[in-house]
């Protein structure tokens, strides 16, 4: 299971990693330090987990063409 952690005192981010590394369960991924990308990289896990629940038949989503209708 992945899991999104924002950190909103940029000072307490050291000790963060240092506690996470020293789980045996745990793995950092990647750190994204750019507010922009880390928003870019939270919707598409979204879009990616709505197809997912799609395919299970857990979610309806809509067809291209009826965006493009609702413009």
């Amino acid at each position: 299971m992945k899991l999104k952690v924002d950190i909103k005192e940029k000072k307490q981010i050291p000790h963060f990693i240092h506690m996470v590394e020293s789980l045996e369960y745990a793995t950092i991924i990647k750190e994204v330090n750019d507010e922009g990308i880390s928003q870019m990289v939270s919707d598409l896990a979204d879009a990616f987990n709505d197809v997912k629940l799609h395919v299970q038949g857990k979610k309806k989503l809509k067809f291209a063409k009826q965006l493009l209708n609702e413009l």
